[in-house]
């Protein structure tokens, strides 16, 4: 990886005497793809990470994420199709391969209005008779419930093999890695100077022009100590990654590349899952959500409550002759969300005395790992240009991320 003296010449800081012109904070999926965007525009760009690289203590870790077009808020879907085409190019810039195609399904009570939006959105096509497909992996009520499969825009991620990917990009166009470097302080450049200096808890100090804030549960932390006291409603939660024993017999049936879908079923509890295939004879069937935690004090043993035994319990009632629940999931891996109110994303403008100088992705609750260069390109061309023009070009509204958004409304966007 490129070192400070190795790295290019000041693009753009104008001329002005920055040690870099984009310093991000937080190495996970969307510091690593802002890094990649910021380097890609030919801006001299530092990534700061408070543990090792591609660590497994934040959210951003593990084999696999689902990527899909089924959204019950019209606010992604442009969101999506952005970063499905960004994941794109990044697989053919790198010959890397870390996106595995694959249906998505919805299911759930027809009566839920958030099941019916995501098929609408994604143009999935309902499903007369479920046990025809896959095996008849699935048992749902035959009277008011609903199945609808879309055959585009789905897909598996490789999480961590992704975020490997964006941070390779990013040091083959010149951008710094500082890994073991937690950032505990950031502040307005001298006087006269402007930017902003970003301190590590070593005492090194960074002069960049514009800092991109991308640390997950970490960030209500970090927000608070650099920003006056400002709180960001963002609840780190504890989640666990769980996988299942496929029965004898069906591990082609449930197998990715044998057509099994992603899913999720809408309804109490929300359960997702992927196809069998970063583990041959496991498949990955999880609960959406978990207990609030603090993410410098996690109980790792139990830290994800009954999250286990709800699941059990939804695969002896949806899926029991092709997964085995009892005895529990074969393997239990850690990870946490970081929720805001309304399930939103953060992406704005720090304000107050940074100005624009500040950008903050945050808050993306489980949901946002599919749209990271997406996400990444935004951030960095907010802290490049002061605007997003590709958000705008693909037609991604901005405003439901804005921070103003809790102000005197704890719910945010959940208000209407």
């Amino acid at each position: 990886m490129a070192t400070p003296a190795e790295a290019p010449e000041p693009a753009a800081a104008a001329g002005r005497r920055f040690d870099y012109d984009v310093i991000v904070v937080g190495a996970g999926i969307m510091g690593s793809c802002a890094a990649h965007a910021a380097s890609s525009r030919g801006a001299r760009t530092l990534l700061l990470e408070r543990f090792d690289l591609l660590h497994h203590l934040g959210s951003s870790h593990g084999e696999s994420r689902t990527i899909r077009d089924a959204y019950p808020k019209p606010q992604y879907p442009p969101m999506v199709r952005l970063a499905r085409r960004l994941w794109a190019d990044a697989e053919a810039e790198s010959g890397y391969r870390v996106l595995t195609p694959a249906p998505q399904l919805s299911i759930g009570p027809r009566s839920n209005a958030s099941l019916l939006a995501a098929i609408e959105s994604a143009g999935a096509e309902e499903v007369g008779d479920l046990s025809r497909r896959w095996g008849g992996a699935f048992r749902v009520p035959d009277a008011g419930w609903v199945a609808a499969v879309s055959e585009r825009g789905g897909g598996v991620l490789n999480a961590t093999k992704a975020v490997a990917m964006f941070q390779a990009l990013a040091a083959k166009k010149g951008a710094v890695f500082r890994d073991n470097a937690e950032v505990v302080g950031i502040e307005k450049g001298p006087d006269g100077c402007g930017g902003v200096v970003v301190r590590t808890s070593a005492g090194e100090a960074f002069r960049g022009a514009k800092c991109v804030v991308t640390v997950g549960a970490w960030t209500s932390k970090l927000v608070r100590s650099v920003a006056c006291g400002l709180e960001l409603p963002i609840q780190p939660l504890h989640t666990m990654v769980l996988y299942w024993r496929v029965k004898p017999g069906h591990e082609r049936e449930l197998a990715a590349g044998f057509g099994f879908p992603t899913f999720s079923c809408y309804g109490d509890p929300h359960v997702y899952s992927t196809p069998s295939l970063e583990l041959p004879g496991l498949i990955k069937i999880n609960y959406d959500g978990g207990p609030p935690c603090d993410p410098d004090g996690r109980d790792w043993a139990s830290g994800g409550g009954d999250v286990a035994g709800r699941v059990a319990r939804w695969i002896e009632e949806f899926m029991p002759d092709h997964v085995e629940a009892a005895g529990g999931p074969v393997i239990r891996q850690s990870c946490m969300y970081s929720m805001t109110p309304d399930k939103d994303f953060v992406i704005d403008f720090l304000g107050g005395e940074f100005g624009e100088d500040v950008v903050v992705g945050a808050g993306f609750s489980g949901h946002g790992f599919k749209m990271g260069p997406a996400v990444g390109t935004i951030l960095a061309e907010m802290a490049i240009d002061g605007k997003a023009d590709t958000a705008a070009e693909a037609g991604v509204e901005l405003g439901h991320f804005r921070i103003n958004r809790f102000e005197g409304n704890p719910m945010g966007n959940a208000k209407n």
